[in-house]
């Protein structure tokens, strides 16, 4: 029973005023009884969050993935400043030349721009050389780790059409909230809709008009991969055709059940690769099985499975908080 509640509340998370109840229901338990599980795996430390996940760049912040060449014996100096960053959510020591690895978002308020702030990360770490790369397609964000061990290789990867939204202050005000972490309470919105003043209704209606612009990619718990059991986690790069070729490939590694992230990025002259499978499984037999699932329906002229060897950061954006602010502040003069 544990693993399918695991299972479940990385999914649509319901969007209702007791949803553990709702999920007790779907999976035949008690309320009391999904609570007691995910408290403890709260305690464990297996759900690392509960909450919305916002799209950064539908907020209007710039993001991209970096890659950074830094010389090892700097290497916890140049950690110590990227993950100062309250933009750098995830940071990562890879088996490359290229061997470390971040997410940044910069915030719409900035004073700087996005390739301007990795030119000053890139001098105040030391680093060798360095690449951006920005998000040229994206065909699936969705992290789901199969607790269960009964879901499909294989799924359908819905293509939205998403609705116009203007963001008012209102619309900020539920988006600070609801980007924090809940409680696993019976009714754990109850402490939002309380501060904001505003009905369960409105809070669940404004949640759902985020969805609905993509603004919102989903509510969920975010499980803590290696404590959950999936610690061969890799980051494979492929070397693909562009254009419409690549699209049509990129869909194909998308649809694999273990695929979480999958982008088209942009090559360079030290870095040949174009297409990002983020795969996870729980032994690098697992990961490498899929990759080799992979490579069996696809075209590619070269791959490289890139695994993490140490995490420095693994957290979610605070999105409109003065962090960025302060950290500008102090290190853009």
């Amino acid at each position: 029973m544990k693993d399918e509640i695991l299972y479940r509340v990385q999914k649509n998370f319901p969007l209702v005023i007791k949803p553990f109840e709702h999920i007790a229901k779907e999976l035949n338990t008690t309320e009391d009884a999904v609570i007691k599980i995910l408290q403890e795996e709260k305690e464990n430390n297996i759900i690392r969050q509960t909450s919305a996940i916002f799209d950064t760049k539908r907020l209007g912040y710039k993001s991209s993935l970096v890659a950074f060449e830094i010389d090892a014996d700097k290497i916890d100096d140049a950690v110590i400043i990227l993950n100062s960053h309250p933009g750098i959510s995830h940071n990562y020591e890879r088996n490359h030349k290229y061997n470390i690895w971040f997410t940044i978002a910069i915030s719409p308020e900035s004073k700087s721009n996005l390739e301007d702030t990795i030119e000053l990360l890139s001098k105040l770490t030391k680093a060798s050389d360095y690449i951006l790369l920005p998000t040229l397609k994206l065909f699936k964000i969705s992290v789901k780790l199969d607790t269960t061990n009964k879901q499909d290789k294989k799924e359908k990867v819905e293509k939205k059409k998403f609705k116009n939204i203007e963001l008012t202050p209102y619309h900020y005000k539920i988006i600070k909230e609801a980007q924090n972490d809940i409680a696993i309470v019976s009714e754990p919105f109850k402490g939002i809709i309380e501060k904001l003043d505003i009905t369960y209704d409105e809070f669940f209606q404004a949640l759902q008009d985020f969805q609905d612009a993509g603004v919102m990619r989903r509510f969920a718990c975010i499980l803590n991969h290696r404590k959950a059991g999936f610690g061969a986690n890799a980051m494979v790069a492929w070397d693909i055709e562009e254009g419409a070729e690549g699209e049509r490939i990129g869909e194909i590694a998308a649809s694999f059940s273990a695929v979480s992230h999958c982008y088209l990025r942009p090559k360079y002259p030290t870095w040949n690769y174009n297409l990002f499978t983020m795969i996870h499984g729980k032994t690098k037999e697992d990961t490498q099985a899929v990759i080799e699932s992979i490579q069996k329906e696809i075209t590619y002229k070269s791959n490289m499975p890139l695994y993490s060897s140490r995490e420095f950061k693994k957290i979610r954006i605070k999105y409109f908080s003065d962090e960025f602010k302060q950290w500008e502040e102090k290190y853009i003069k």
